[in-house]
């Protein structure tokens, strides 16, 4: 009987109790699934979405971070180069001061040094002169001496000269 049965099974037309065990078995097999399978594959599914979203949200803060970190390394870069020129331009204004410091030095003592020089000429000069009148006043008192030997001859003309030039010195 179970061939007769075989051969009357159509699947166009089920019958109703093929129907509803076919039903209860889908559903039972639809709950057992859902229970066991969707539900972990849908949990491993939120969880595998969730930790996407928290490693996109990740890359945004590390991103920002890097951006912020690039800006405050380009800011540190403008700094040293603003520090590096000051320095420069401290350097280069310190030279110019010392050379101008020493060439003012020098002007000074190479005007000192003239100036000593011209001191030194003209107290030479001056004892030059003063030599020079010395050796006239001496040249010139050994000329009159010899003009007055040869005028006062005599010892009485001499001893009287002798004795005006005496009485003119006691009025001065």
């Amino acid at each position: 009987m179970q061939l007769i049965f075989l051969a009357d099974f159509s699947v166009i037309k089920p019958d109703f109790g093929l129907l509803l065990w076919t039903t209860v078995f889908f559903l039972l097999f639809w709950f057992v699934i859902g229970k066991f399978a969707f539900r972990p594959i849908a949990n491993a599914l939120k969880k595998r979405e969730d930790d996407i979203q928290n490693a996109l949200a990740e890359a945004d803060r590390a991103r920002e971070e890097m951006a912020k970190l690039k800006a405050e390394n380009e800011q540190i870069l403008a700094e040293a180069r603003e520090e590096r020129a000051k320095i420069l331009k401290e350097a280069m204004d310190t030279k110019t001061s010392i050379i101008n410091e020493a060439k003012n030095k020098a002007k000074d003592e190479a005007q000192r040094l003239v100036s000593n020089a011209k001191m030194e000429i003209e107290n030479e000069k001056q004892n030059a002169l003063i030599e020079v009148k010395n050796q006239v006043g001496l040249m010139a008192t050994e000329i009159a001496e010899k003009v007055i030997r040869k005028q006062l001859s005599g010892d009485n003309e001499h001893d009287a000269f002798v004795g005006k030039l005496i009485d003119e010195i006691d009025l001065n």
